[in-house]
């Protein structure tokens, strides 16, 4: 894998100018996310409207490039989905980094813009970097009873 395919303008735009990368005032849930292999933090936080769609999203925290990239871009897709939605969204995304999921025309018409991380299955070492923010908002949707 060429690394450079992944570190595009698009993807470092993402770490240097992100759009959710703030606290988020009144969430309806928060939850903190750890990867312990590298030592990322993330605390997710959403906000739901009255029919039960994501209304707002945002991050804080620290960590790589990858996973600050990732929650980024995760934060800009699930505005609007509903909370079940947003769930399959995330399973779907850590099926594409564990190569379960290789339909690659399903993979880009659900995860958009988040296909610019899918050759980090080629990096092992990388894939928990890039699968934390989503790990972590469905783990917080899934505690919070909204599946």
């Amino acid at each position: 894998m060429d690394v450079t395919n992944l570190y595009n303008a698009q993807f470092i735009d993402h770490v240097n100018h992100p759009d959710y990368n703030y606290e988020l005032e009144d969430a309806t849930c928060e939850h903190d996310g750890i990867n312990p292999s590298c030592g990322d933090e993330l605390h997710i936080a959403v906000r739901l409207d009255g029919q039960g769609r994501i209304e707002e999203a945002s991050y804080t925290g620290h960590g790589c490039a990858v996973s600050m990239a990732s929650a980024d871009i995760m934060s800009d897709l699930m505005i609007g989905k509903t909370k079940e939605e947003a769930i399959a969204l995330c399973d779907l995304f850590g099926g594409m980094l564990t190569g379960v999921e290789q339909d690659e025309s399903k993979l880009a018409g659900q995860l958009d813009e988040a296909m610019l991380l899918s050759d980090i299955r080629h990096m092992p070492a990388r894939v928990k970097c890039a699968e934390l923010s989503w790990r972590t908002l469905a783990e917080m949707l899934r505690a919070a009873g909204l599946e």
